[in-house]
């Protein structure tokens, strides 16, 4: 029997770098595609194998010859930079998302898409939200996703179910390492400076996953069967896995010794240019209006095999073991390239990227 031959777009970014590796490693077949804003953004050598850099608005049918699943990761992963409008920045991805997915309807390739617990957005209780539940996005970023989501469910049917995961926040060791994630965030911090200093008062709640769990959702969506939902939406993390944005700085705060926590507001500094990188700019006067608990019961029904294996107090234990077994430096960890939307702002004022968000130095 041949082996699935699995094609993941966005492969060059802070998941791809992970899931590919993790799915060679199970014996599956990998090919990658990335437009490469990302590809020398590595805090450490990254196993980049059999990657293609191509603009996924340059798709075509061809790309699917001999492949049996898409995972769908490429997207713009940050809100709109420099001065550039929502729709200029997010509209292509909606178009292109949904033409790939035509393409695996056509082809009768299976269509997974990496979706996000933020179109939830501000939670109107503390009730842990489901699949069901009313979503309300708060940010270009999210309402993007709810929107490629409802683009899939109208060409879904019988024969093409798309599965639409939507993840928890993620955090966890990857060669691509995203600093602008918030536990990933504090980490740094804490390891670079023993301070971890926070954007808001700390009462959002945020449910969490360690990146290791969310390449085994992939792995499992990949090989699942017979569903009966079209599209198949899943919340992908864990229930007792919520936390408020403070409890996840004390949690961080408990594994590595002498941290501090400080409030931006408190010390005047919402303000301070040298707060740039950690600067949430979607938080005003302190407090942060996406806050939302998410239940993840479902995915557990659906997926007999998943289960999350890593805690946030354990997958931080983890992560801040490999950071320090790599000797971040304060340098390193405020280095833009990995801050999305810092490294796009730089593309894009220094010209290498149009306002398209095409590379200026290669061919369209």
């Amino acid at each position: 029997m041949r082996l699935q031959k699995i094609l993941i777009t966005g492969a060059l970014g802070y998941l791809g770098s992970v899931l590919m590796p993790y799915l060679n490693e199970k014996g599956y077949e990998t090919i990658g595609y990335d437009t490469g804003f990302f590809k020398d953004c590595t805090l450490w050598p990254s196993k980049d194998e059999n990657i293609i850099l191509k603009d996924m608005r340059n798709f075509q049918e061809s790309d699917l010859n001999n492949i049996d699943v898409v995972v769908h990761l490429a997207d713009i992963s940050n809100d709109p930079f420099s001065d550039l409008n929502s729709e200029i920045i997010f509209k292509p991805t909606r178009k292109f998302s949904l033409e790939i997915a035509k393409l695996c309807k056509k082809r009768e390739v299976k269509f997974i898409f990496a979706s996000s617990c933020s179109v939830y957005g501000k939670a109107s209780s503390f009730k842990p939200l489901t699949e069901t539940s009313n979503t309300n996005p708060q940010t270009p970023y999210s309402l993007n996703k709810l929107l490629i989501e409802q683009e899939l469910a109208k060409i879904s049917d019988d024969s093409f179910s798309p599965i639409c995961l939507r993840f928890a926040t993620v955090f966890g060791p990857s060669p691509r390492i995203r600093f602008d994630l918030v536990l990933n965030m504090f980490v740094g911090m804490a390891l670079t400076t023993r301070e971890i200093i926070l954007n808001s008062d700390g009462q959002a709640w945020r449910p969490n996953i360690y990146i290791k769990d969310v390449c085994e959702a992939f792995k499992q969506a990949i090989d699942f069967q017979n569903g009966d939902s079209y599209p198949l939406i899943l919340n992908v993390g864990d229930t007792s896995q919520n936390f408020k944005i403070l409890d996840l700085a004390k949690i961080v705060q408990s594994t590595v010794p002498d941290t501090k926590i400080i409030f931006m507001q408190r010390i005047g500094k919402m303000d301070d240019k040298s707060m740039d990188l950690v600067r949430d700019r979607k938080i005003q006067d302190g407090v942060d209006t996406r806050t939302y608990k998410v239940s993840f019961e479902k995915i557990k029904k659906v997926f007999k095999g998943f289960k999350c294996n890593w805690t946030v107090k354990d997958g931080v234990y983890d992560l801040y073991q490999i950071l320090k077994q790599k000797k971040l430096s304060e340098q390193e960890f405020k280095n833009f390239n990995y801050y999305r939307l810092q490294k796009m702002e730089f593309l894009h004022k220094n010209s290498l990227i149009d306002d398209n968000l095409y590379w200026t130095n290669r061919k369209k």
